[in-house]
């Protein structure tokens, strides 16, 4: 589970709108992919679970861009011991998840696997079809969760967690 005050630091500091193609809806969208593939293939759940959050949250731009990926695996080492609590081991797996994430790779620990697959099964946000072979878990490669993850990412669904866990409206009415 994030925790409140993790998310509202990571959105303090976030510099894209809320609603855009890499903002929360994105990242719910990713929590939701990260929490399923978790739950078949064993990843760990907790590094999911915070690579869903801070994978784009230090995006210069919502455009094609290649050092994001480094700017969140550093941000997150920023975070550790006071709002990311994980063992050295687990560590490890967030920061290289974030640090690797665009760069394409399929092979590594099952946890690196399914954060990655959690992002990829959200490219129908940005007119992508998710490649099986690009993708890294049996799970992520069935027809079925590729089908599942590209509807809703065509659609930039906005996953119930978003107000239900974190309490953030995207409609334009008020937050708490």
């Amino acid at each position: 589970m994030i925790s409140d005050e993790l998310l509202q630091t990571i959105l303090n500091q976030y510099r894209l709108p809320w609603n855009g193609v890499h903002g929360l809806s994105h990242w719910a969208r990713v929590l939701e992919n990260g929490r399923m593939l978790a739950e078949k293939t064993g990843a760990r759940l907790q590094v999911v679970e915070l690579f869903a959050v801070l994978h784009d949250s230090k995006r210069p731009n919502e455009g094609i861009e290649y050092t994001h990926g480094r700017l969140g695996a550093d941000y997150a080492a920023t975070l550790r011991g006071s709002l990311v609590q994980l063992s050295d081991d687990d560590f490890e797996l967030l920061y290289t998840a974030c640090l690797e994430h665009t760069n394409g790779k399929i092979d590594g620990d099952v946890t690196l696997q399914a954060c990655w697959d959690a992002d990829r099964l959200d490219l129908g946000r940005v007119g992508i079809k998710p490649d099986p072979r690009r993708l890294c878990t049996p799970a992520a490669r069935l027809p079925e969760t590729i089908a599942w993850g590209l509807q809703r990412s065509r659609l930039r669904a906005v996953p119930a967690l978003v107000f239900e866990e974190w309490g953030i409206r995207l409609d334009g009415s008020s937050n708490p």
